[in-house]
């Protein structure tokens, strides 16, 4: 018979099993709450539950964010960066001005590659973007387009994982699951952090993308599958009654905890039962959640997904907006899910075809987030992990460049209709108002009613944050 209790019958058992609350008392001096009940709490209090938030959120910035990741690196100087200089110079090589640069595929002396497009002002803002993106280029009074944003990445591996988690190197906890960590949910019966892509191929780095790193397991994102069934054995077996589910899930976890004594170190276990209790109770109402029947065939035309070419990730954006109308805190779309915009050669091929999946779903969730008066609590974020450099890769393509790139952003109290920063002529190297992607998640912490300094994670007796301790809000961005 597997015991009640256990006597502590050693000094190490003792601190073993009381280690657990000293991060907290830490993190509670630091946000100044009374330690005592972050590290102990009451039955049914903030410790006890891991979806609680950790730190207060401020009423009136975003509540939640949809993270639209172009995998692969869309080239900025083509779609919202306009170079002149480029064409005057294409077929040349580089001026010795602009210095040296590294390449990821280390092709040298290649010469510079002219951009295709038609460039236009748009809106009362007047932001440039070109005829690539004509929905969204409708939507430019609703943008905030960032010019100068910096990675340490030069290959995808390293600036996709530095743009989830921080570093360029895999371990550390996701956006996501910091958000989720210091947010915590709004709604008990769906995930507060949810991941979707647009194909079956794998992101470059896998789950780990999405994962809670050195923080316990049940801040990871939950992967949700493109097409029309997003959660698979959602509904229960034919003949299963919920009182049946109900008694099984009871015996499961009894089980569990059991199990769990003496083990509180093994977070993936904790994460595990609390998934299987998630689970039974998104049976109740995750259908209703995913359920795009339920939408009006005009909002359907608006998100493209009676197109086939943009039927799929139209029906992954208006699942984004379901979801954090019934407040999931964040929503991570994949598009070009494997590296597609990875355009090293063919860039016209390649553009055209990737820009044109997603410029109207894209649009569509501005335009259906703005009318339903969700855009203002909700902050959408669209970019890669690197842009693309003006010198010629093969002919007609172009390599990564991490060195400035664009990115902008929606709602969720960004100040819209502007134009933040800006790369040198040739599109190379941010050169005004650089933003790091350290300095991007403190400034998306920020949009959120989060000081970023405060929220912090103790891992091995170190203070931990998502910018590790390097990053800054840029607050000209804030309405």
């Amino acid at each position: 018979m597997i015991p009640h209790h256990e006597l502590l019958t050693n000094r190490r058992d003792f601190l073993r099993r009381g280690g657990a609350g000293f991060g907290s008392l830490a993190l509670a001096a630091l946000l100044g709450e009374d330690p005592l009940m972050a590290a102990f709490g009451d039955a049914g209090g903030a410790a006890a539950n891991p979806a609680a938030p950790k730190i207060a959120h401020k009423i009136g910035k975003a509540k939640s964010v949809i993270f639209l990741f172009m995998e692969g690196g869309p080239s900025h100087m083509d779609l919202f960066d306009p170079k002149p200089l480029l064409r005057q110079l294409a077929g040349q090589r580089m001026p010795d001005s602009f210095g040296t640069v590294i390449t990821a595929m280390g092709e040298s002396k290649a010469p510079l590659l002219a951009d295709k497009r038609e460039w236009k002002q748009h809106g009362g803002s007047g932001l440039w973007i070109s005829d690539w993106l004509p929905h969204t280029a409708q939507m430019a009074d609703d943008l905030c387009v960032v010019r100068s944003c910096v990675s340490d990445g030069i290959n995808h591996a390293g600036g996709v994982c530095q743009m989830n988690t921080g570093s360029i190197f895999g371990g550390r906890p996701s956006l996501g699951s910091w958000v989720n960590y210091g947010l915590g949910t709004e709604n008990q019966n769906l995930p507060a952090f949810v991941v979707i892509k647009d194909t079956e191929t794998q992101v470059v780095n896998g789950v780990r993308n999405w994962g809670a790193g050195f923080m316990p397991a049940t801040y990871q994102g939950v992967e949700f599958e493109g097409g029309p069934t997003p959660i698979a054995n959602l509904a229960p077996p034919k003949g299963v009654s919920e009182a049946r589910q109900k008694n099984k899930l009871a015996f499961l976890g009894g089980l569990n905890r059991s199990y769990g004594t003496g083990r509180e170190d093994n977070t993936e276990l904790d994460a595990r039962i609390r998934a299987y209790e998630l689970a039974f109770r998104m049976q109740a109402q995750a259908p209703e959640a995913v359920d795009l029947g339920s939408e009006s065939e005009a909002t359907k035309k608006l998100y493209g997904i009676d197109d086939a070419r943009t039927a799929v990730m139209g029906r992954n954006c208006l699942l984004a907006r379901r979801l954090v109308e019934r407040g999931v805190r964040f929503v991570q779309l994949y598009h070009g899910a494997g590296s597609k915009w990875d355009a090293h050669a063919k860039i016209e091929e390649n553009h055209t075809k990737y820009c044109g999946e997603q410029d109207k779903p894209v649009a569509g969730l501005l335009r259906d987030l703005k009318a339903r008066g969700l855009l203002d609590e909700t902050l959408v974020v669209w970019g890669g992990e690197v842009g693309r450099t003006p010198m010629s890769e093969k002919g007609d393509g172009r390599d990564h460049n991490p060195t400035g790139f664009t990115m902008w952003m929606a709602g969720g109290g960004v100040k819209a209709g502007q134009t933040i920063g800006s790369t040198d002529d040739l599109g190379l190297r941010a050169v005004e108002d650089r933003i790091h992607v350290h300095d991007l998640h403190a400034t998306i912490l920020y949009l959120m009613g989060i000081d970023h300094t405060r929220l912090i994670y103790h891992h091995k007796g170190r203070p931990e944050r998502i910018d590790m301790n390097e990053g800054n809000p840029f607050t000209k961005i804030r309405a």
